[in-house]
């Protein structure tokens, strides 16, 4: 199925395949509207030749990582390979309405803290009624009611 958004002044069209959910998408597009503009080569499932393939990513012109961001289901492995093999200077998990308090206790004694030093990876966990709140899919900047933000 396919998508249709305006995000952060841009038209997006997102793919849903089978059994890929709708949060997921909405994750990604609500990721795209809050980076956008602040990594402008920000792009949308893009394969980077790594064993993972992000949900979002930036790079600068050498090549090199500024920004990957992935939605939803995520393994503390997968994290932990991310920071320690693409060198990206933030790593952003999102999630809609997740005990954001256990995820974090987990990652911090999980993950080595050389390898995510402060503000490199960030948890963005959006409310539980973001489907609503977003169902116009006109999305200009995402609110700050709609989420909170901790830095791991």
């Amino acid at each position: 199925m396919l998508h249709d958004f305006q995000l952060a002044g841009r038209k997006v069209r997102l793919w849903q395949r089978n059994g890929e959910s709708y949060e997921h998408i909405l994750m990604k597009a609500l990721g795209y509207a809050m980076f956008a503009r602040q990594y402008p080569t920000l792009e949308i499932e893009t394969k980077v030749g790594l064993r993972y393939k992000p949900d979002l990513v930036a790079r600068d012109a050498s090549g090199e990582f500024l920004f990957w961001g992935e939605a939803g289901a995520n393994t503390l492995r997968k994290t932990a390979w991310l920071l320690k093999h693409t060198r990206t200077r933030t790593l952003a998990l999102f999630k809609v309405g997740q005990n954001a308090n256990q995820l974090i206790a987990q990652l911090r004694e999980e993950i080595p803290a050389k390898y995510r030093p402060r503000g490199r990876l960030i948890l963005i966990n959006f409310v539980a009624e973001i489907v609503s709140l977003t169902a116009a899919k006109q999305i200009e900047k995402v609110s700050k009611d709609w989420f909170s933000e901790t830095k791991i």
